[in-house]
């Protein structure tokens, strides 16, 4: 057992000397370098700007989607022309809210005014003229095509209704092939920029020699494409407008051609030439 301990000892001292050297060495030649510690302890900040620089130059290849004019710049000499059809959607498409506006097309005080003068035979021909060239409504340019058909058979009556609503619905339809057409050019348009810009890509990676850099074709792909998501952002609202807009003349021009038939019943030579009722309460 004796012999066993005093063997046991300069052994273990030997293996820790040689732990303790393999410990120091690296700990002398860190302290030895003198980049290492600069690097480490004298300036933190270093490492911040290389992991800046590193990021800036990962993300210089995508697109900064938070940056409304560098999306404009990526985007290629098509994007203005799209820019340029979302402001003229925008401003017609206010018009036409104005515009279409019932009570501007149909106002019911002047109908319902109209109408019960009509019937209390209150107004003659020219005093309806006068009346319905002051109110100036598309309505009232309807009732005025009728009324100068006074006294006459419902057939011409008629006619000259569906011949003064024919030019009040093309004033009612105004703009709209405007709209329909934005809603069809945009998309092409982004689609041409898509097809210019995927042709630039794939020139670029050819004459940088960069079949290795998959980012730079994507980066250019991504770019292409934001022609593409334009023309789409700008044609599905206006496509929206047009139908929109074109269903609610329709049922304008309905709702006139109904209150129009009243003033048929009332004018025309089968409705009899009743006096007006107060040259009837006069006489009585």
């Amino acid at each position: 057992m004796s012999i066993r301990k005093t063997n046991s000892g300069p052994f273990m001292r030997r293996n820790l000397i040689a732990l303790g050297l393999v410990l120091l060495i690296p700990a002398l030649l860190l302290a030895a370098d003198p980049t290492s510690s600069t690097t480490s302890s004298a300036d933190p900040s270093s490492t911040t700007s290389e992991t800046a620089a590193e990021s800036d130059s990962l993300l210089s290849g995508e697109i900064a989607e938070q940056n409304l004019f560098v999306i404009v710049q990526q985007g290629g000499l098509l994007l203005y022309p799209i820019l340029a059809a979302s402001f003229i959607l925008c401003l017609f498409v206010f018009e036409r809210l104005i515009s279409l506006r019932r009570r501007r097309v149909i106002p019911r005080p002047f109908v319902r005014q109209f109408l019960h003068q009509l019937r209390e035979r209150e107004i003659d021909q020219q005093q309806a003229l006068a009346m319905c060239r002051k109110n100036g409504s598309p309505v009232a340019e309807v009732f005025a095509g009728a009324v100068q058909k006074w006294g006459r058979p419902a057939v011409e009556v008629e006619q000259a209704i569906i011949d003064s609503g024919e030019r009040v619905t093309s004033g009612l339809r105004r703009y709209l092939r405007l709209i329909n057409g934005i809603a069809t050019v945009t998309p092409l348009l982004g689609l041409l920029g898509t097809v210019v810009g995927m042709i630039q890509a794939f020139n670029d990676i050819a004459t940088a020699d960069a079949m290795g850099k998959p980012e730079l074709l994507a980066a250019g792909i991504g770019q292409a494409l934001i022609t593409t998501a334009s023309g789409l952002t700008v044609a599905i609202p206006a496509l929206i407008a047009y139908m929109f807009f074109l269903s609610r003349v329709d049922r304008l021009i309905m709702d006139i051609d109904s209150v129009a038939q009243d003033v048929v019943a009332e004018i025309s030579a089968e409705a009899g030439n009743r006096p007006k009722k107060t040259t009837r309460t006069k006489a009585a």
